[in-house]
Protein backbone atom coordinates (compact mmCIF):
# COMPACT_ATOMS: atom_id res chain seq x y z
CA UNK A 1 0.00 0.00 0.00
CA UNK A 2 2.82 2.37 0.93
CA UNK A 3 4.63 1.57 -2.31
CA UNK A 4 1.45 2.24 -4.35
CA UNK A 5 1.03 5.69 -2.76
CA UNK A 6 4.71 6.43 -3.46
CA UNK A 7 4.27 5.53 -7.13
CA UNK A 8 1.21 7.77 -7.37
CA UNK A 9 3.20 10.70 -5.96
CA UNK A 10 5.93 10.07 -8.49
CA UNK A 11 3.41 10.05 -11.34
CA UNK A 12 1.86 13.32 -10.17
CA UNK A 13 5.32 14.89 -9.92
CA UNK A 14 6.21 13.75 -13.40
CA UNK A 15 2.90 14.99 -14.83
CA UNK A 16 3.45 18.43 -13.31
CA UNK A 17 7.01 18.50 -14.65
CA UNK A 18 5.82 17.48 -18.12
CA UNK A 19 3.13 20.19 -18.16
CA UNK A 20 5.64 22.84 -17.10
CA UNK A 21 8.18 21.70 -19.70
CA UNK A 22 5.59 21.81 -22.48
CA UNK A 23 4.41 25.25 -21.32
CA UNK A 24 7.97 26.58 -21.38
CA UNK A 25 8.58 25.19 -24.87
CA UNK A 26 5.32 26.70 -26.18
CA UNK A 27 6.30 30.15 -24.91
CA UNK A 28 9.78 29.72 -26.43
CA UNK A 29 8.23 29.30 -29.85
CA UNK A 30 5.96 32.37 -29.71
CA UNK A 31 7.38 35.90 -29.21
CA UNK A 32 3.91 37.19 -28.38
CA UNK A 33 3.62 34.75 -25.49
CA UNK A 34 7.19 35.62 -24.48
CA UNK A 35 6.23 39.29 -24.30
CA UNK A 36 3.08 38.42 -22.33
CA UNK A 37 5.20 36.45 -19.86
CA UNK A 38 7.66 39.34 -19.46
CA UNK A 39 4.95 41.92 -18.82
CA UNK A 40 2.35 39.85 -16.94
CA UNK A 41 3.95 36.82 -15.28
CA UNK A 42 7.56 37.79 -14.69
CA UNK A 43 6.85 40.88 -12.52
CA UNK A 44 4.96 38.73 -10.00
CA UNK A 45 7.43 35.85 -10.02
CA UNK A 46 10.45 38.14 -9.76
CA UNK A 47 8.79 40.16 -7.02
CA UNK A 48 8.38 37.10 -4.82
CA UNK A 49 11.84 35.70 -5.51
CA UNK A 50 13.70 39.02 -5.17
CA UNK A 51 11.96 39.95 -1.92
CA UNK A 52 13.05 36.61 -0.50
CA UNK A 53 16.64 36.78 -1.77
CA UNK A 54 17.03 40.39 -0.62
CA UNK A 55 16.60 39.20 2.97
CA UNK A 56 20.14 37.82 2.71
CA UNK A 57 23.37 39.78 2.25
CA UNK A 58 25.01 36.95 0.29
CA UNK A 59 24.08 35.57 -3.13
CA UNK A 60 21.42 32.91 -2.59
CA UNK A 61 21.57 31.97 -6.26
CA UNK A 62 25.32 31.36 -6.14
CA UNK A 63 24.83 29.11 -3.12
CA UNK A 64 22.11 27.22 -4.98
CA UNK A 65 24.21 26.74 -8.12
CA UNK A 66 27.42 25.69 -6.40
CA UNK A 67 25.43 23.63 -3.90
CA UNK A 68 23.61 21.83 -6.71
CA UNK A 69 26.88 20.98 -8.46
CA UNK A 70 28.39 19.68 -5.23
CA UNK A 71 25.20 17.80 -4.38
CA UNK A 72 24.96 16.08 -7.76
CA UNK A 73 28.63 15.06 -7.67
CA UNK A 74 28.19 13.81 -4.10
CA UNK A 75 25.06 11.85 -5.01
CA UNK A 76 26.77 10.30 -8.03
CA UNK A 77 29.81 9.34 -5.92
CA UNK A 78 27.57 7.85 -3.24
CA UNK A 79 25.68 5.83 -5.84
CA UNK A 80 28.91 4.46 -7.31
CA UNK A 81 30.37 3.56 -3.90
CA UNK A 82 27.16 1.90 -2.72
CA UNK A 83 26.71 0.28 -6.14
CA UNK A 84 23.16 1.54 -6.48
CA UNK A 85 21.26 0.79 -9.66
CA UNK A 86 22.69 2.91 -12.47
CA UNK A 87 19.34 3.53 -14.16
CA UNK A 88 17.74 4.82 -10.98
CA UNK A 89 20.67 7.13 -10.27
CA UNK A 90 20.64 8.58 -13.78
CA UNK A 91 16.85 9.03 -13.64
CA UNK A 92 17.08 11.01 -10.39
CA UNK A 93 19.82 13.26 -11.75
CA UNK A 94 17.97 13.88 -15.02
CA UNK A 95 14.76 14.67 -13.16
CA UNK A 96 16.53 17.13 -10.85
CA UNK A 97 18.15 18.89 -13.82
CA UNK A 98 14.76 19.05 -15.55
CA UNK A 99 13.27 20.81 -12.51
CA UNK A 100 16.21 23.25 -12.50
CA UNK A 101 15.66 23.85 -16.23
CA UNK A 102 11.98 24.65 -15.66
CA UNK A 103 12.79 26.88 -12.68
CA UNK A 104 15.37 28.81 -14.70
CA UNK A 105 12.98 29.63 -17.52
CA UNK A 106 9.88 30.33 -15.44
CA UNK A 107 11.83 32.45 -12.93
CA UNK A 108 13.59 34.56 -15.59
CA UNK A 109 14.84 32.72 -18.69
CA UNK A 110 11.69 33.16 -20.79
CA UNK A 111 12.67 36.82 -21.13
CA UNK A 112 15.01 35.57 -23.86
CA UNK A 113 11.97 34.81 -26.01
CA UNK A 114 10.05 38.08 -25.84
CA UNK A 115 9.60 40.36 -28.83
CA UNK A 116 12.76 41.99 -30.17
CA UNK A 117 13.65 45.54 -29.17
CA UNK A 118 12.44 47.21 -32.38
CA UNK A 119 9.07 45.43 -32.39
CA UNK A 120 8.45 45.96 -28.69
CA UNK A 121 9.40 49.63 -28.61
CA UNK A 122 8.01 50.44 -32.09
CA UNK A 123 11.41 51.82 -33.06
CA UNK A 124 12.41 51.81 -36.73
CA UNK A 125 15.70 50.04 -37.36
CA UNK A 126 18.24 52.43 -38.86
CA UNK A 127 20.63 50.60 -41.23
CA UNK A 128 24.34 51.29 -41.00
CA UNK A 129 25.85 54.10 -43.00
CA UNK A 130 29.24 55.79 -42.72
CA UNK A 131 27.57 59.17 -42.31
CA UNK A 132 25.36 58.07 -39.42
CA UNK A 133 28.19 56.33 -37.63
CA UNK A 134 30.50 59.32 -38.09
CA UNK A 135 27.83 61.63 -36.68
CA UNK A 136 27.35 59.35 -33.67
CA UNK A 137 31.11 59.12 -33.18
CA UNK A 138 31.53 62.90 -33.18
CA UNK A 139 28.78 63.44 -30.62
CA UNK A 140 29.90 60.57 -28.41
CA UNK A 141 33.57 61.65 -28.41
CA UNK A 142 32.72 65.22 -27.46
CA UNK A 143 30.44 64.00 -24.64
CA UNK A 144 32.99 61.47 -23.38
CA UNK A 145 35.76 64.07 -23.23
CA UNK A 146 33.51 66.63 -21.56
CA UNK A 147 32.35 64.12 -18.94
CA UNK A 148 35.85 63.26 -17.74
CA UNK A 149 36.23 63.32 -13.97
CA UNK A 150 38.76 61.39 -11.86
CA UNK A 151 37.08 58.68 -9.79
CA UNK A 152 38.95 57.35 -6.78
CA UNK A 153 35.94 56.03 -4.87
CA UNK A 154 32.23 55.74 -5.57
CA UNK A 155 29.29 56.22 -3.19
CA UNK A 156 27.26 53.05 -3.69
CA UNK A 157 24.10 54.41 -2.07
CA UNK A 158 24.17 57.36 -4.47
CA UNK A 159 24.55 54.93 -7.38
CA UNK A 160 21.61 52.86 -6.14
CA UNK A 161 19.28 55.85 -5.89
CA UNK A 162 20.38 57.27 -9.24
CA UNK A 163 19.88 53.96 -11.06
CA UNK A 164 16.50 53.30 -9.46
CA UNK A 165 15.33 56.80 -10.36
CA UNK A 166 16.60 56.38 -13.91
CA UNK A 167 14.73 53.13 -14.47
CA UNK A 168 11.53 54.54 -13.02
CA UNK A 169 11.68 57.36 -15.57
CA UNK A 170 12.20 55.15 -18.63
CA UNK A 171 9.24 55.20 -21.05
CA UNK A 172 6.75 52.34 -20.64
CA UNK A 173 7.27 51.32 -24.28
CA UNK A 174 10.61 49.74 -23.35
CA UNK A 175 8.68 47.12 -21.38
CA UNK A 176 10.81 46.87 -18.23
CA UNK A 177 9.47 45.76 -14.87
CA UNK A 178 9.24 48.54 -12.30
CA UNK A 179 12.25 48.36 -9.94
CA UNK A 180 11.58 47.84 -6.24
CA UNK A 181 13.37 50.09 -3.75
CA UNK A 182 14.39 46.98 -1.80
CA UNK A 183 16.59 45.66 -4.64
CA UNK A 184 20.29 45.67 -3.93
CA UNK A 185 23.30 43.98 -5.55
CA UNK A 186 25.16 41.03 -4.09
CA UNK A 187 28.88 40.44 -4.25
CA UNK A 188 29.72 37.30 -6.20
CA UNK A 189 30.49 34.30 -4.05
CA UNK A 190 33.79 33.81 -5.89
CA UNK A 191 34.79 37.16 -7.36
CA UNK A 192 38.39 36.12 -8.00
CA UNK A 193 37.25 33.12 -10.01
CA UNK A 194 34.90 35.31 -12.04
CA UNK A 195 37.67 37.84 -12.65
CA UNK A 196 39.66 34.96 -14.13
CA UNK A 197 37.00 34.55 -16.83
CA UNK A 198 36.39 38.28 -17.31
CA UNK A 199 32.94 38.46 -15.72
CA UNK A 200 32.09 41.84 -14.14
CA UNK A 201 28.56 40.98 -13.11
CA UNK A 202 25.68 38.63 -13.83
CA UNK A 203 22.00 38.12 -13.22
CA UNK A 204 21.12 35.35 -10.77
CA UNK A 205 17.95 33.98 -12.43
CA UNK A 206 16.86 31.51 -9.76
CA UNK A 207 16.24 34.15 -7.09
CA UNK A 208 16.14 37.35 -9.20
CA UNK A 209 19.42 38.71 -7.88
CA UNK A 210 22.10 40.73 -9.57
CA UNK A 211 25.65 39.95 -8.60
CA UNK A 212 28.62 42.28 -9.01
CA UNK A 213 32.28 41.37 -9.04
CA UNK A 214 33.96 42.49 -5.82
CA UNK A 215 37.04 43.51 -7.83
CA UNK A 216 35.25 46.06 -10.01
CA UNK A 217 37.04 49.35 -10.49
CA UNK A 218 35.20 52.39 -9.13
CA UNK A 219 34.73 53.80 -12.63
CA UNK A 220 33.02 50.57 -13.72
CA UNK A 221 30.68 50.20 -10.75
CA UNK A 222 27.77 52.50 -11.79
CA UNK A 223 27.53 51.26 -15.38
CA UNK A 224 27.84 47.59 -14.37
CA UNK A 225 25.23 48.14 -11.65
CA UNK A 226 22.79 49.65 -14.16
CA UNK A 227 23.50 46.92 -16.73
CA UNK A 228 22.76 44.08 -14.33
CA UNK A 229 19.71 45.90 -12.99
CA UNK A 230 18.31 45.86 -16.54
CA UNK A 231 18.48 42.06 -16.51
CA UNK A 232 16.62 41.99 -13.19
CA UNK A 233 13.90 44.12 -14.79
CA UNK A 234 13.29 41.59 -17.56
CA UNK A 235 15.87 42.41 -20.24
CA UNK A 236 17.85 39.43 -21.54
CA UNK A 237 19.51 41.04 -24.55
CA UNK A 238 23.02 42.22 -23.64
CA UNK A 239 23.05 45.10 -26.12
CA UNK A 240 19.75 46.34 -24.73
CA UNK A 241 21.04 46.11 -21.16
CA UNK A 242 24.05 48.15 -22.29
CA UNK A 243 21.68 50.67 -23.84
CA UNK A 244 19.71 51.28 -20.64
CA UNK A 245 22.87 51.39 -18.57
CA UNK A 246 24.26 54.04 -20.92
CA UNK A 247 21.06 56.11 -21.00
CA UNK A 248 20.62 56.09 -17.24
CA UNK A 249 24.23 56.75 -16.29
CA UNK A 250 24.85 59.46 -18.89
CA UNK A 251 21.58 61.12 -17.90
CA UNK A 252 22.57 61.30 -14.24
CA UNK A 253 23.29 64.60 -12.50
CA UNK A 254 26.15 62.91 -10.62
CA UNK A 255 29.40 63.54 -12.53
CA UNK A 256 31.03 60.22 -11.56
CA UNK A 257 28.01 58.20 -12.65
CA UNK A 258 27.75 60.16 -15.90
CA UNK A 259 31.39 59.53 -16.78
CA UNK A 260 31.03 55.84 -15.92
CA UNK A 261 28.24 55.62 -18.50
CA UNK A 262 30.23 57.23 -21.29
CA UNK A 263 33.38 55.31 -20.38
CA UNK A 264 31.52 51.95 -20.32
CA UNK A 265 30.64 52.39 -23.99
CA UNK A 266 34.21 53.05 -25.10
CA UNK A 267 35.21 49.39 -25.76
CA UNK A 268 32.20 48.94 -28.08
CA UNK A 269 32.83 52.26 -29.83
CA UNK A 270 36.47 51.25 -30.33
CA UNK A 271 35.55 47.89 -31.86
CA UNK A 272 32.93 49.44 -34.15
CA UNK A 273 35.21 52.31 -35.17
CA UNK A 274 38.09 49.92 -35.92
CA UNK A 275 35.86 48.12 -38.43
CA UNK A 276 33.99 51.12 -39.84
CA UNK A 277 36.91 53.53 -40.29
CA UNK A 278 40.05 53.24 -42.38
CA UNK A 279 43.37 53.14 -40.54
CA UNK A 280 44.16 56.85 -40.80
CA UNK A 281 40.67 57.90 -39.75
CA UNK A 282 40.73 55.50 -36.82
CA UNK A 283 44.07 56.81 -35.58
CA UNK A 284 42.90 60.40 -36.04
CA UNK A 285 39.81 59.66 -33.98
CA UNK A 286 41.78 58.06 -31.13
CA UNK A 287 43.97 61.15 -31.03
CA UNK A 288 40.88 63.18 -30.20
CA UNK A 289 40.33 61.26 -26.94
CA UNK A 290 41.56 63.00 -23.81
CA UNK A 291 44.93 61.64 -22.64
CA UNK A 292 43.45 60.98 -19.18
CA UNK A 293 40.73 58.82 -20.71
CA UNK A 294 43.20 56.84 -22.84
CA UNK A 295 45.41 56.30 -19.81
CA UNK A 296 42.45 55.14 -17.73
CA UNK A 297 41.30 52.78 -20.46
CA UNK A 298 44.76 51.23 -20.77
CA UNK A 299 44.98 50.89 -16.98
CA UNK A 300 41.60 49.16 -16.91
CA UNK A 301 42.62 46.72 -19.65
CA UNK A 302 45.92 45.95 -17.91
CA UNK A 303 44.14 45.46 -14.57
CA UNK A 304 41.69 42.87 -15.89
CA UNK A 305 44.30 41.14 -18.01
CA UNK A 306 46.39 40.64 -14.85
CA UNK A 307 43.42 38.79 -13.31
CA UNK A 308 42.38 36.88 -16.43
CA UNK A 309 43.01 33.15 -16.81
CA UNK A 310 43.26 32.42 -20.56
CA UNK A 311 42.36 28.72 -20.39
CA UNK A 312 39.35 29.04 -18.08
CA UNK A 313 38.34 32.31 -19.73
CA UNK A 314 38.26 30.82 -23.21
CA UNK A 315 36.16 27.88 -22.01
CA UNK A 316 33.70 30.26 -20.36
CA UNK A 317 33.58 32.44 -23.50
CA UNK A 318 32.74 29.46 -25.71
CA UNK A 319 30.11 28.15 -23.27
CA UNK A 320 28.41 31.53 -22.83
CA UNK A 321 28.51 32.18 -26.56
CA UNK A 322 26.69 28.88 -27.19
CA UNK A 323 24.25 29.63 -24.37
CA UNK A 324 23.28 33.01 -25.87
CA UNK A 325 22.93 31.57 -29.37
CA UNK A 326 20.71 28.82 -27.96
CA UNK A 327 18.47 31.43 -26.36
CA UNK A 328 17.51 33.58 -29.35
CA UNK A 329 20.65 35.80 -29.38
CA UNK A 330 22.12 34.66 -32.73
CA UNK A 331 25.24 36.85 -32.52
CA UNK A 332 26.24 35.34 -29.17
CA UNK A 333 28.72 37.34 -27.12
CA UNK A 334 29.13 39.82 -30.00
CA UNK A 335 25.67 41.05 -28.98
CA UNK A 336 27.22 43.37 -26.39
CA UNK A 337 28.69 45.68 -29.04
CA UNK A 338 25.38 45.93 -30.92
CA UNK A 339 24.40 48.64 -28.45
CA UNK A 340 25.79 51.16 -30.97
CA UNK A 341 23.11 50.22 -33.51
CA UNK A 342 20.42 50.65 -30.84
CA UNK A 343 21.73 54.09 -29.88
CA UNK A 344 21.79 55.25 -33.49
CA UNK A 345 18.26 53.91 -34.05
CA UNK A 346 16.80 55.83 -31.11
CA UNK A 347 18.65 58.98 -32.13
CA UNK A 348 21.47 59.15 -29.57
Amino acid sequence: MVKLEYLKKIRVRWIILAILLISVWIVMGNPGLGEWYSRSIYPGVSGVLSRFSCLFSFSVGDCFIYGSIAGLLGYLSYAIIRRRRRGRTVRHIVEYLAWVYVWFYIAWGLNYFREDFFTRTQTAYVPFSSERFQSFLETYTDSLNASWVPIETIDREVVKEAVLEGYRELPARFGLTAPGAYLHPKTMLFSRLMSGVGVMGYMGPFFTEFNLNGQLLSVQYPATYAHEMAHVLGISNEAEANLYSYLICTGSSVAEIRFSGYFSLLPYVLSNAYVALDKDSFEAWTERLRPEIKDLYNEKVAYWQSLYSPLIGEVQEVAYNLFLKGNKIPTGTANYSEVIALLISIGH
